[in-house]
């Protein structure tokens, strides 16, 4: 934590998870002058509620969002430290069971409202997201990389086309809309399509056919990506929602025909 704080400089603001909401990172980012949003994890124990909790809004996916004041104390120093705390009403239960996240920041209410806070909290979920998809749809951790240096090469090769999967669904938002996107597009589905049509292309369209793509301007490249993603078949990349889960079979009890281990049946023997 101590190194981390070294690197933040006056102005900055720090997003981060509930593993960095300790009472010294918080109080180390505000000595500095930086700004942070946080998620309040448990443990925190520090502070006091003030004041009445108050409705804000509904943020982008319709979940309320209240807001309130917060008094932090360093327990080593004594000092206070007067934050909001932005929650975020859950429409389902996280797998810990928790109905509402708590986000703890000092950015002044003039520069971000509690529903920007909420949004922006949330693009930092995306970027755990992405991480899973590097690791399971990229295969970015490949265990047959022993050498440090190969594996890191290959999870340099996995961000890389992991930021042109991201050109691909902003492509594929701007005609069939982001709630397709987040909702409803199957990462799975689109990668395997491009790890199943990028050989035959090789074969199939030569090297000077992408020579055009070389003197587009950005506007241009957008526009051909939007034309390439109208004619989509959405029911190809649609997510396939699995039923629910089968409650598994009574176990039959063991007291009539108990394991015995085989080590023990060839001691016995032995003895015999």
């Amino acid at each position: 934590m101590r190194e981390v704080l070294e690197r933040v400089a006056s102005g900055e603001c720090v997003l981060a998870d509930r593993n960095f909401c300790t009472t010294g990172f918080l109080f180390g980012l505000a000595r500095r002058q930086a700004f942070f949003l946080i998620r309040q994890q448990a443990v925190l124990r520090s502070y006091e509620l003030q004041g009445q909790r108050r409705f804000v809004g509904l943020d982008e996916r319709g979940r309320r969002v209240p807001e309130q004041t917060v008094c932090l104390t360093d327990p080593q120093t004594d000092e206070t430290l007067v934050l909001r705390r932005i929650s975020i009403e859950l429409d389902q239960p996280t797998r810990r069971g928790e109905t509402e996240i708590h986000i703890l920041t000092n950015v002044p209410a003039p520069a971000a409202d509690a529903l920007k806070i909420a949004e922006l909290y949330g693009d930092r979920w995306e970027i755990e997201t992405a991480f899973w998809h590097l690791a399971q749809e990229l295969q970015s951790e490949i265990q047959t990389l022993g050498y440090p240096r190969a594996a890191l090469f290959g999870f340099c090769v996995a961000l890389t086309a992991y930021n042109l999967v991201s050109l691909v669904k902003a492509a594929i938002a701007a005609v069939w809309g982001h709630s397709f996107v987040r909702e409803k597009l199957s990462m799975y589905d689109l990668t395997m399509e491009v790890e199943r049509v990028t050989d035959g292309m090789r074969i199939a369209v030569g090297p000077d056919a992408w020579t055009i793509f070389r003197t587009m301007t950005t506007e241009q490249f957008a526009e051909t990506l939007r034309a390439l993603a109208q004619p989509m078949d959405l029911r190809k990349y649609t997510k396939h929602k699995r039923g629910p889960k089968k409650k598994p079979p009574k176990k039959i009890s063991g007291k009539r025909n108990p394991h015995v281990s085989t080590a023990r049946i060839l001691a016995m023997r032995k003895r015999k």
